[in-house]
C-alpha cells in the first residue's frame, strides 16, 4: 500500500501538516488583530486624555486674570494722568501691551506737594475726598505748589454693579486719551452724579451726557465710551495697583479706595476735613519751606 499521496488526495500526514500550518496562520492573524485592537484602544485613550488636558488648561488659563493685551490711553504712561495746573495735563505716549508703566518723576519734594490719588468712581469715600479737597488741590496746582496724579481703577467691580466702575473708569480714560486737559472737570462731574455703591450705576448714554456737560463731546469719545476701549488696560492697571508696591511711596500693600499719597506718605486722616488734609500736605513738604501749601478749607461733602 502506498504511504505517500494517494490517488484520492493528500495523505493523512499531509493533512496534519496542512492543519498545523493553517492553525499557525490563524494564530498569527489573531495575534495581529489583538495588537491592532490594543493600539486602537490605547490611541483612543490617549486622544481622550489629550482632549481633557486641553480643556483643563483652557479653563485654568481663562480663570487667571490676563495681562494687558491692547494699548492704554495716551497721557497715562504711569497708569495715571499727571497735572501741573488744574487745566494742564502732562502729555505721554500710550502704554503698550507688555510694557511696564513708567513712574512719574518727583524731583522737588522739599518745596512741592506731589499728590497721587487712586480712585474708583463708584466709591463713596472717593467722592467725599474729591468734593472736600479738589478745590484747594486745584488752587495749589495753579499756584505752582503741587503736582497731581490720578489713577482711575476698576476696584469695586462685582457682578451686582452693572460694571459701572469699569465703564466710568474707561470713560475718564477716554477723556485722558482725547481731551486730557478736561480730565479734572469730567472727574468732578462724574462724582457729582455718582450712583450708589453696589447698584447698576449709570448707562453709557448718561455718562456721555455728563462728559458733554463738562465740555467733552466728540464721535471719538462716544465710540470709546460705548466700546469700553480701555477696559483691558484698566483691568491690568487695577491689578498692578492692588498687587504691587505703589511707585513713589512707602505703601507696600493696597488697602482700598481712595488711596491718597503725598510725597511718598499715605494720608489716613479724615476724608471730609479739608484743613486736616492741608495740614498733612504741609507736613510732608516741610514747614520751613516758604512755598508750602497752607490750609484752605472747603465745604465738606455729604453722602
Amino acid at each position: 500500500m502506498a504511504t505517500g499521496r494517494g490517488a484520492n488526495g493528500p495523505s493523512k500526514k499531509d493533512r496534519r501538516e496542512a492543519a498545523r500550518e493553517h492553525a499557525r496562520l490563524m494564530r498569527e492573524e489573531a495575534a495581529k488583530k489583538a495588537r491592532r485592537r490594543r493600539w486602537w484602544i490605547q490611541g483612543s485613550v490617549a486622544v481622550v486624555i489629550v482632549a481633557v488636558l486641553a480643556v483643563v488648561a483652557l479653563v485654568i488659563v481663562n480663570s487667571i486674570p490676563q495681562g494687558q493685551t491692547s494699548a492704554g490711553p495716551k497721557n497715562m504712561v504711569s497708569d495715571g494722568i499727571v497735572f501741573t495746573s488744574s487745566t494742564k495735563a502732562v502729555r505721554t505716549p500710550a502704554l503698550q501691551p507688555g510694557e511696564k508703566p513708567t513712574p512719574t518723576t518727583q524731583s522737588d519734594t522739599s518745596s512741592k506737594a506731589y499728590i497721587t490719588i487712586y480712585e474708583d468712581l463708584q466709591c463713596p469715600y472717593c467722592q467725599e475726598f474729591e468734593q472736600t479737597n479738589m478745590t484747594q488741590i486745584e488752587q495749589w496746582l495753579d499756584a505752582g505748589l503741587a503736582q497731581l496724579e490720578i489713577h482711575p481703577l476698576n476696584y469695586l467691580a462685582s457682578a451686582g454693579n452693572g460694571g459701572y466702575p469699569l465703564r466710568a473708569g474707561n470713560a475718564v480714560s477716554c477723556v485722558a486719551n482725547y481731551d486730557p486737559d478736561k480730565f479734572l472737570a469730567v472727574n468732578t462731574a462724574l462724582y457729582a452724579k455718582q450712583p450708589k455703591e453696589n447698584t447698576g450705576g449709570l448707562p453709557n448714554s448718561t455718562i456721555l451726557s455728563i462728559l458733554k456737560s463738562a465740555g467733552v463731546s466728540s464721535s471719538a469719545i462716544t465710540k470709546c465710551v460705548d466700546n469700553t476701549r480701555f477696559s483691558d488696560w484698566l483691568n491690568a492697571a487695577t491689578k498692578r495697583a492692588t498687587t504691587q508696591k505703589l511707585p513713589n511711596s512707602s505703601v507696600a500693600t493696597f488697602n482700598g479706595t481712595p488711596t491718597v499719597i503725598v510725597n511718598g506718605k499715605q494720608y489716613q486722616g479724615s476724608l471730609t476735613d479739608a484743613t486736616a488734609f492741608a495740614s498733612f500736605v504741609q507736613s510732608t513738604v516741610g514747614s520751613s519751606s516758604t512755598s508750602t501749601p497752607t490750609p484752605t478749607p472747603t465745604p465738606t461733602a455729604t453722602k
